[in-house]
């Protein structure tokens, strides 16, 4: 049951160019039962907002492993700001602390890109090795102890465990928390940040369970479709958005390509990049189309991609072909 719907101002044209748009896209958001917030844009102009459930879209909800892009932004601004010399910096190189002892041989030569690209080679601490990793003493450590089960660079091993790792270089690259740097580099879009998981070390956690508004994803991803522009101020330098959006590997579960954080796939001859989250947290940009499109569900429930997200991939595809 709908528990409130806007369908906000915009210029004539483009409100007469898309009525068919968003009627059909609003339908089925309302047939999905998991589904909470709606949110799409056209050129910068909020098009569709439907809240089926939950708060109202300023309100910020757990977005799951959207986290990861987030964290993957974090990496272009230290790369922006020259604390790190670029994504082939090793971590033997960065932060050999974090590397425990009895890990591989193979481990310190784990790149940063190795890392946001989800490329570790490392034995994967998410499915169902996730319970055991949050439990243990120190999950940095832990991640970085496991078997090398494939050669870093290799294929993507889908791990929260790399994207903590990341976190945990990023804080100590920029001499803060991953708390204070997304406040600090991503706050303004992403507007309010509370404090979230964080391991036994104090780390706060990289890769899950950040709360972000839908507002703020929608702001995030304008400023990612502007090539890293917001309101005039530069948060991501162009070419780190640009590289961001190549594909390096590809996910064996929906066969969508995977850049720096995102996954990429394309709808009617245009590139889209794509941050996904459990239960169906979706945050979708394509420059081409000028189109941002915002979902957040129920993070409770499974969205997989045979099922629940196949069907919101659909949506936004619709979304960019009809825009």
């Amino acid at each position: 049951m709908i528990t409130r719907r806007t369908m906000l101002a915009a210029p004539a044209l483009l409100l007469v160019a898309r009525p068919l748009m968003a009627q059909s896209v609003e339908e089925k958001a309302r047939s999905y039962e998991q589904l909470r917030c709606l949110i799409v844009q056209r050129g910068g102009e909020r098009v569709v907002e439907e809240v089926v459930a939950g708060p109202a879209v300023t309100r910020p909800v757990n977005v799951k492993s959207v986290s990861k892009t987030l964290v993957a932004a974090l990496l272009g601004c230290a790369v922006d700001r020259g604390e790190l010399s670029g994504v082939a910096a090793t971590l033997g190189e960065v932060t050999p602390g974090l590397i425990p002892s009895g890990a591989d041989s193979g481990v310190a030569g784990i790149t940063m890109e190795d890392l946001v690209t989800l490329r570790a080679g490392l034995e994967r601490t998410s499915g169902a090795n996730y319970g055991a990793w949050v439990s243990s003493s120190n999950w940095v450590a832990n991640a970085l102890g496991r078997e090398m089960v494939a050669a870093p660079g290799g294929r993507m091993l889908y791990s929260t465990g790399t994207t903590h790792v990341l976190g945990a270089v990023l804080a100590e690259v920029g001499d803060a928390s991953l708390l204070t740097l997304m406040r600090d580099r991503l706050g303004v879009v992403l507007g309010e940040i509370p404090a979230w998981t964080r391991d036994p070390q104090g780390r706060y956690l990289g890769g899950n369970e950040m709360a972000v508004s839908p507002d703020g994803l929608t702001r995030f991803g304008e400023m990612v479709r502007a090539g890293g522009l917001w309101q005039g101020e530069r948060l991501l330098s162009e070419e780190w958005i640009e590289a961001s959006f190549v594909p390096r590997t590809r996910s064996p579960w929906s066969g969508l390509g995977y850049g720096y954080g995102w996954f990429i796939g394309e709808s009617g001859g245009m590139s889209y990049a794509l941050a996904r989250g459990y239960g169906g947290q979706v945050l979708a940009v394509c420059p081409e189309a000028e189109v941002v499109v915002t979902i957040t569900s129920d993070p409770t429930q499974p969205a997989r991609s045979g099922g629940y997200f196949g069907q919101l991939q659909a949506l936004v595809e619709q979304v960019i072909a009809e825009a």
